[in-house]
């Protein structure tokens, strides 16, 4: 292996764990000790909107009771704006991001005015508008400029993945127009100030790979390997979430939780705490791991 394993899980506070972030979480842990690295807990908090009080410490909370303790004290994006700042000032400074004074509105005119129908569950892509300056508008957001071209990179479960970041999303935001720090920023910078070298999180964010890699570039930082792993969906087909009534996990009974975890994984049914599921883990996806990228 190259650089040290460290790893980590990243919940957003907008809720308590529930069956599907427990998969993540424990997908996590199992691969950093697989590797005999470290396991980190990051609280990604800068949505505030979205956030509930208390969440953040019932979710540390919750992993506790199913004997998954990161190795260090959790972090908080809510601590790391002058990071995040310092981030968007390097690409601003080298032109690779620019003010945007865009709305939601204006982008779907703009696209309208082009003939281009945004696909349902689609990205809204933007086409352009304040790349040569905001033409009297005031300035709403930042956005990264994105350079035309295929991003390539191998995940771990889905195996060879690539696309066209410029075409398929556009200059993407990295500060929102209400002043909050867009994800894709924020988690780039803390993956590398962490230095995470193998993210492994739900492949609902398998589609976030290629930006972060762009902005990775962009910001001359290091690009992990990545693991996507399966979701637990929910009776209506659609993959469990909170906003669909996902239930908190029962941790009364980790060992049940546990198991239904490690199922979800592949890893058949354990008769032990978490570590029991290590070595089924070891077998399935050890590996060796790669960095990403072209």
């Amino acid at each position: 292996m190259g650089s040290a394993y460290v790893g980590r899980f990243a919940p957003s506070p907008t809720g308590p764990l529930h069956a599907g972030s427990l998969v993540a979480a424990l997908a996590s842990w199992l691969d950093a000790r697989a590797h005999g690295g470290r396991w980190l807990v990051r609280i990604e908090d800068i949505d505030r909107p979205r956030c509930v009080a208390g969440a953040g410490r019932l979710i540390l909370q919750q992993l506790a009771a199913c004997g998954l303790v990161p190795d260090e004290e959790p972090a908080r994006q809510s601590d790391r704006s002058a990071s995040y700042q310092a981030a968007l000032d390097q690409l601003a400074g080298s032109g690779r991001a620019y003010p945007c004074g865009c709305s939601r509105q204006d982008i779907e005119r703009a696209l309208a005015a082009q003939g281009r129908e945004r696909e349902r569950h689609g990205e809204l892509v933007y086409p352009g508008t304040c790349r040569d300056g905001l033409h009297g508008r005031a300035p709403r957001a930042w956005r990264l400029r994105v350079d035309p071209g295929i991003v390539h990179w191998t995940d771990r479960r889905l195996g060879a993945q690539q696309q066209d970041v410029a075409a398929a999303v556009g200059d993407f935001v990295l500060r929102r127009a209400d002043g909050l720090w867009a994800y894709q920023l924020a988690v780039v910078v803390d993956d590398a100030q962490q230095g995470i070298t193998q993210v492994v999180r739900g492949a609902d964010l398998a589609d976030n790979t290629a930006r972060q890699i762009r902005l990775q570039r962009a910001l001359r930082l290091p690009t992990p390997g990545y693991l996507h792993t399966p979701l637990v969906m929910g009776p209506n087909g659609e993959k469990l979430s909170k906003q669909n009534g996902a239930q908190p996990l029962d941790t009364a009974d980790a060992l049940a939780t546990l198991n239904r975890a490690a199922a979800a994984l592949g890893l058949g049914r354990r008769t032990g705490p978490a570590g029991d599921a290590l070595a089924a883990w070891q077998r399935e996806w050890r590996g060796s791991y790669n960095l990403a990228g072209d």
